[in-house]
């Protein structure tokens, strides 16, 4: 306990002389009553009477005075200022953002780090004092906000009911809903009524800090706080990596890759599952460095549908990256429809065995383009790939195209003037379209060089410029190549380049088909993020399905004109099923991975970095220290009440 000094000397002085002045007045107070006595017996009374007035017989037996003596000691000691060590909040206004993302789930801190954090959010409130106001803000790659409000037991219910999930973290929008509040200049709603005005408040950032760095924001009237939630070295091993896909070279055989990522300082050995349809398939054992990546590839006899699920085998801190899926779904054929005039070359390497296993190719003449059955199917969304070859329709299709030797209306597609292309200089060797494609030979006599849209991709580059190119198109894709494989010559059609004799000519045509007719996605579905949207690509005649989440809750989705359908509702780590036509009938699978090594990587944070701020860690109270004085004001009140009552009363001890 301390004081603090807030008199002068003389005014000490004055207010030591006090209970002294109350002894002497005491000593002071003998009072007599005029007694007519019968007899001198009685004088024995007034000895009595002397030994009753000594001065240590008065100060034992008369109670008022030690009260008196006690009230004036109280009252000293309150002006004394007296107070002890604390801790306390900083601030009036506090905004806690509680982080829910996918590595606050994991369970070196009991039962995890977001129960962790909950019960240090809850700590926060209890300390609020008269006149505080809070708002919760649980944030993972979104921010879910509250109102401010000094109801503490709504707040402990909003703490409460904030559950975990397995999304990404992404502070930035739960910063900026904390700024609009806190900041001058921008608009915020309280108590209903729109106000425009500074309104600091101290920002609590309860988190691992596993997100990026926020550099382009303005932290202003917000004071931040970070409190760091986990413990400092926490290893972890995970599944980063985990895709499927055929072989072009050999389509009965399907490849599948697994990479395990280590985020601990030792290095570590595991137990790696492949799994197909809940049976186990294989085991391998992999030894991960230290801060490193070790893979495997898993060759797999060919499969015409199924869920692969791979599985380590081991027990750490955050279970939801040791295991992963991949979905195989059962080929579809695609609808594939060329318009041609006098390519042969064309026609023949879409009918080989390889296209028509997983292509339906109808080859029709450029006439069609202006036929009003046509111009319904293509409006429609009949067809998963159109291919026009030195054509072009008057408007899109609702499908993905491939223009050879020709543009897409509209204008967004432009080209140079014709050239001497001679030959092919560079290629993207990644991409679907190009994958297995080797155009090093191939020699060309004429085309032009593209000038695609922004957003697009050049796949090809030839001496003129980009001679193969895609882009997307509301939910679509639209490819061009930048010369024609033929060309009319004195009325007769001449082969324009060597590639139609080339053995990556019918791959190229291959891949176009599985990755624009879309058997190509149906084979192997790409693993989606935690609440991304996932587009379901099916036939215009299906109009409506159900997809059903890997906890069984179903949702319909309706189309909506002709564009495919958008499931946005990707919570849940797992498989989802999409089932069209017939209930109950799965037409369609696909899977949701968190593969993201930021949340993996269980490593607290020191600080983070929010503006051109480095926040550190720190912990939620500040020192302070707590004033005592009203404690003995009211220790000195209850005394007086007492001497009051004792007086009155006329109790003497």
């Amino acid at each position: 306990m301390s004081f603090l000094n807030t008199l002068a000397w003389w005014q000490w002085v004055l207010l030591s002389a006090v209970p002294v002045a109350i002894v002497l007045l005491y000593f002071l107070k003998l009072k007599r009553q005029p007694l007519t006595v019968p007899s001198t017996y009685l004088w024995s009374r007034t000895i009595e009477d002397l030994h009753v007035n000594t001065i240590w017989q008065r100060l034992r037996r008369n109670l008022l005075l030690f009260l008196q003596l006690l009230l004036v000691l109280l009252l000293l000691l309150a002006l004394l200022r007296p107070g002890c060590r604390g801790t306390q909040l900083t601030g009036q206004r506090l905004i806690i953002l509680i982080d829910n993302s996918a590595s606050m789930s994991a369970t070196d801190e009991q039962p995890s780090r977001l129960e962790q954090a909950k019960r240090r959010a809850l700590a926060l409130v209890d300390q609020m004092r008269s006149g505080d106001a809070a708002m919760i803000i649980a944030f993972a790659d979104t921010a879910q906000t509250q109102s401010f409000t000094e109801n503490r037991r709504m707040l402990r219910r909003q703490i409460e009911a904030i559950a975990p999930t397995s999304r990404s973290t992404d502070i930035g929008e739960a910063l900026r809903a904390a700024a609009g509040l806190a900041n001058p200049g921008l608009t915020r709603l309280e108590a209903d009524q729109a106000v425009d005005e500074s309104l600091p408040a101290t920002l609590y950032i309860l988190s691992d800090g596993g997100f990026p760095a926020v550099p382009d924001f303005a932290l202003e009237n917000l004071t931040p706080v970070f409190l760091p939630v986990g413990q400092a070295a926490t290893g972890n091993l995970a599944i980063v990596a985990f895709a499927t896909d055929r072989n072009p070279a050999q389509p009965d055989r399907l490849q599948a890759f697994v990479s395990v990522a280590n985020f601990g300082s030792e290095p570590a050995t595991v137990i790696v599952e492949l799994r197909l349809d809940g049976q186990s398939l294989d085991l391998v054992e992999l030894s991960v460095a230290a801060g490193g990546e070790s893979g495997w590839h898993f060759d797999l006899p060919d499969l015409d549908a199924g869920v692969l699920q791979v599985v380590l085998e081991r027990d750490d801190a955050l279970a939801l990256d040791n295991m992963a899926y991949a979905v195989i779904n059962r080929p579809r054929r695609a609808r594939v429809l060329v318009v041609t005039a006098g390519n042969e070359a064309l026609r023949m390497a879409l009918n080989t065995p390889q296209v028509q296993q997983v292509a339906e190719v109808t080859c029709v003449e450029p006439p069609i383009l202006t036929d009003a059955m046509h111009l319904r199917q293509a409006a429609a969304g009949a067809f998963d790939l159109i291919v026009y070859d030195r054509c072009q329709p008057a408007e899109l299709p609702v499908a993905n195209t491939l223009f050879l030797g020709s543009l897409p209306p509209g204008g967004a597609w432009q080209a140079g003037p014709v050239g001497d292309v001679r030959a092919i200089i560079d290629m993207d060797r990644v991409h679907p379209l190009t994958q297995l494609v080797d155009m090093t030979h191939v020699k060309i006599a004429e085309g032009r060089p593209l000038q695609p849209p922004a957003g697009s991709t050049v796949l090809c580059d030839s001496v003129l410029g980009p001679a193969l190119a895609i882009a997307p198109r509301d939910g679509l894709e639209d490819a061009v190549l930048g010369f024609p494989l033929v060309v009319a010559e004195n009325g007769e059609t001449v082969p324009n380049t060597t590639w139609h004799l080339r053995p990556s000519f019918p791959v190229f045509l291959y891949n176009a088909v599985r990755y624009l007719g879309g058997s190509h996605s149906a084979l192997v579905t790409a693993s989606a993020a935690p609440g991304s949207s996932v587009t379901l690509r099916f036939p215009a005649q299906i109009e409506s399905v159900t997809v059903r989440d890997p906890h069984g809750a179903v949702k319909p989705l309706q189309r909506t004109g002709q564009s495919p359908f958008t499931y946005a509702d990707t919570h849940v780590l797992g498989v989802y099923e999409v089932d069209a036509g017939a209930p109950q009938t799965v037409v369609q699978r696909f899977a949701v991975n968190l593969f993201d090594p930021r949340e993996s990587n269980l490593q607290l944070r020191s600080s983070l970095e929010i503006g051109h701020e480095t926040v550190p860690a720190q912990p939620a109270l500040q020192p302070a220290r707590r004033e005592l004085w009203r404690w003995f004001v009211l220790a000195a009140l209850i005394v007086l009440l007492l001497e009051w009552y004792i007086y009155n009363r006329r109790v003497y001890l």
